[in-house]
């Protein structure tokens, strides 16, 4: 890939580097011939990659890791005070925040579409990126979770680079992509935006920035921006499926097309969100001209996302299920996905993110989980947040009768070694370390 920018600047530090953008960002530059550092608080997976391609690696943040770096990365949720910032600010080197630095990658494609929404921007990216590799054979993705084939950036050319375009603090607002595509638009970051029309502005914002719009047709943006195409269940949208089937909780239908029904879609992924999440990437590929039978060909080599409705294995006889839900519409789909494939009893085990979207949409929480008969709520995931009361797991559960507050990993391995059997799912809902606190239930069982 062919550097167009920082043609002065060779050493890059980031910090938090093991974050799924931020690794992947880094791996980008790494391909460009930069020489790349980072720290972060623990070793994973993904910054075992970075060290593999010869990245350094700092475990922990102190001012010292910056070494010789000509440039700073740094996301939004970085506090202030972190030693490292403050000494590349002391020091004057040149600090870029996340959002930034993925505009200036976006800018060495000759096309870019950038995939923004409150839920699905992950799998609908990685569906994307495999149609256009499929259409194209020239397609690069920046994907914010670990896609099974792709993991969390492919480098397959450099006639398209698609990209998750986050909301969080009107990050896609750097971003200016050939083609917008908006997902939904529900109420997420009211943290940062401090109400649901301030973000609405964001959105529509974001789609007028790019030469083109693809949008859900039943979400109110439809009717708020000028559309290249829609997409979604109603027969008004212009890219739809009919003949909607479902197999034990994977879907398949007919894509349709501007009226025209054309081939069928066996989707390898569980949950009928999924069929917008495909539509929105088939629309992608129908906006540049491509056959519809690349499109059904791209999508049977999407296998599906980590921590994305994720079958971590068995315990008593019972699926271990992984699920990225943290919001309440998001929690409702993987419940409804979840009775599809639960021949026995469902436990639902759910870790708050943050204590601001905990009591920002709370009587929301409450609305889909009291329902909920074996549900425990796991002390919350608090992120970048500090700790509040009203926005506690703890509070959460206190309000839900139905529910067991749980706070550490042995208390939760108890309950369900001695509650789970043959036939039922375990489902676990959060975007913190519960996926991680699952996993370790399995390895120590």
């Amino acid at each position: 890939m062919r550097r167009k920018f920082w043609e002065k600047i060779q050493r890059i530090f980031f910090i938090g580097i093991g974050g799924v953008s931020m690794s992947g960002l880094a791996y980008f530059l790494m391909q460009m011939g930069f020489r790349v550092s980072g720290s972060d608080i623990t070793a994973t997976a993904l910054t075992a990659r970075l060290e593999k391609e010869g990245a350094k690696i700092f475990i922990g943040h102190d001012a010292s890791n910056l070494r010789d770096a000509q440039a700073v990365i740094v996301n939004s949720a970085i506090p202030q005070a972190n030693p490292e910032l403050c000494e590349a600010r002391r020091r004057g080197i040149p600090v870029y925040g996340r959002a930034e630095l993925l505009a200036l990658v976006a800018s060495c494609f000759e096309n870019t579409v950038g995939i923004a929404g409150c839920h699905g921007k992950t799998t609908a990216t990685a569906m994307c990126a495999h149609i256009l590799e499929e259409c194209s054979g020239s397609c690069s993705a920046h994907i914010g979770g670990e896609d099974f084939d792709y993991c969390n950036l492919y480098s397959g050319g450099d006639k398209f680079f698609v990209t998750e375009a986050c909301e969080y603090m009107g990050n896609f607002l750097h971003l200016r992509p050939d083609v917008a595509v908006i997902l939904n638009t529900d109420a997420d970051h009211l943290e940062c935006y401090g109400d649901a029309e301030r973000l609405g502005t964001a959105y529509r914002t974001y789609a007028r920035g790019a030469k083109a719009a693809i949008v859900c047709g039943e979400d109110k943006i439809a009717k708020e921006v000028d559309c290249a195409l829609t997409f979604g269940l109603t027969k008004e949208c212009d890219v739809g499926a009919e003949n909607i089937r479902s197999m034990n909780g994977k879907y398949s239908f007919s894509l349709r097309i501007k009226g025209e029904i054309l081939d069928k879609i066996k989707l390898n992924v569980y949950g009928k969100h999924n069929i917008y999440n495909a539509l929105a990437a088939a629309a992608v590929a129908e906006y540049y001209g491509y056959d519809a039978n690349l499109t059904v060909r791209g999508l049977q080599k999407f296998r599906g996302i980590r921590r994305r409705f994720e079958l971590l294995g068995e315990l008593n006889g019972a699926q271990m299920i992984a699920d990225y839900a943290h919001h309440p519409r998001e929690i409702a789909a993987a419940l409804a996905t979840a009775k599809e494939v639960c021949g026995g009893k469902l436990f639902v085990i759910f870790q708050p993110h943050t204590y601001s979207r905990t009591r920002l949409l709370f009587d929301e929480f409450l609305q889909v989980l009291q329902p909920v008969e074996n549900l425990v709520i796991y002390k919350t995931y608090a992120a970048r947040e500090y700790f509040d009361a009203k926005g506690s797991a703890l509070t959460l559960s206190e309000s839900l009768p139905n529910s067991l507050y749980i706070e550490s990993l042995r208390q939760l391995q108890l309950y369900l070694q001695c509650s789970l059997k043959s036939g039922d799912v375990a489902l676990f809902l959060g975007a913190g370390d519960i996926y991680f606190i699952a996993k370790r239930i399995l390895d120590d069982k």
